[in-house]
């Protein structure tokens, strides 16, 4: 999705300052003169440098970060998107899409060229292997899907984190919607999800329940919190909602998979470092924009602290403003070999 990518050009030539001195003048006639084109020789530096600045920036070009729906990522991504704009002067186009396969064809049709944080697994291979995607890195986080359950109840029932006795307490979970089943609560359409294989391998009495978005998840358990009643439903970390609200995750014997095509349902969600994917032609552009994607890398903390900002009542440009204003230390690593930096 390049644009436009212009060539820098080389500053101007300093003006000489050698030789100004007047013919017929006195020593101090000839200071004058000296310090005025001194004086006018650093303007027009000044005024190179600029100018070559203003063309280094035209190079970076016009880029476009997919935007998936969770308040991690947007964080992630808003990051990301402010460096490029203000440290690099790229046009950033930020568009909202379904995660996975949506946004992999995105790419290849040249309409989106980032994702900030894929919780995929490699669900991206094909993609890759036509030669429109390429893995660039881990962004620093660590990603943890699974099942969870609000505090209090494994307080109460010690053992209910324990996913293979789930059926002891499905009655728990009944509900209008399921009938004598349980409601196991799941993410959006386009999360990364095994809940039906989990619930067929071990003939568990709950039946999948879809959520439609993370803000009605969020609200499940909060609500479940705050009024002691039941709840079982898909959640994740990094995510700042786990140090506003407890939750208890609810355990699978350890996992054996990377795919979830291939998972069982036997076995657990993995622990998932989560990857940055960048079209080949971003990658291969020489744009700094490539450059400051492939370096981008911070914690979970991190990403909360965004998200909790967000959340709070921020916009993500504020929210992203005042986490790069703390970290520049940070921020300037990620635009190492750009020849870009702030302060």
């Amino acid at each position: 999705m390049r644009r436009n990518l212009t060539k820098r050009m080389a500053a101007l030539p300093l003006l000489a300052v050698a030789g100004l001195v007047l013919a017929g003048c006195g020593d101090s006639v000839n200071d004058a003169a000296t310090e005025t084109a001194t004086e006018e020789a650093a303007v027009a530096t000044e005024e190179a440098v600029t100018e070559e600045a203003a063309e280094e920036v035209a190079a970076c070009g016009d880029w476009a970060i997919a935007m998936h729906g969770w308040v991690g990522y947007t964080a992630s991504a808003q990051v990301v998107a402010e460096v490029a704009q203000d440290a690099l002067g790229c046009t950033i186009e930020q568009t909202q899409l379904e995660e996975a396969g949506v946004t992999y064809d995105a790419m290849e049709a040249g309409s989106i060229d980032v994702i900030v944080e894929d919780w995929g697994g490699g669900r991206w291979q094909e993609w890759v292997d036509r030669g429109a995607i390429q893995e660039v890195g881990t962004n620093g986080n660590v990603g943890l899907i699974g099942m969870y359950v609000p505090q209090w109840m494994a307080d109460e029932y010690p053992d209910i984190t324990d996913g293979t006795k789930l059926n002891d307490y499905a009655e728990l979970f009944q509900t209008p919607e399921t009938g004598d089943k349980g409601a196991w609560y799941e993410g959006p359409p386009g999360y990364t999800t095994i809940g039906e294989k989990i619930i067929d391998a071990y003939g568990l009495n709950y039946q999948v329940v879809s959520t439609g978005s993370e803000a009605a998840l969020i609200e499940l358990f909060t609500q479940a919190a705050d009024n002691k009643t039941a709840a079982l439903g898909y959640f994740y970390e990094p995510q700042n909602f786990l140090a506003q609200v407890d939750l208890a995750r609810v355990n699978f014997p350890a996992n054996d998979w990377t795919d979830p095509a291939e998972a069982s349902g036997m076995t657990d969600y993995p622990e998932s470092p989560l990857m940055k994917l960048a079209t080949t032609e971003l990658v291969e552009s020489g744009s700094p924009f490539a450059t400051l994607v492939a370096n981008f890398n911070w914690t979970n903390d991190d990403q909360n602290m965004v998200a909790a900002d967000i959340e709070g009542g921020m916009t993500p440009q504020e929210a992203a403003q005042k986490w790069i204003a703390a970290n520049k230390d940070t921020v300037n690593s990620w635009l190492a070999g750009t020849g870009a930096s702030i302060s």
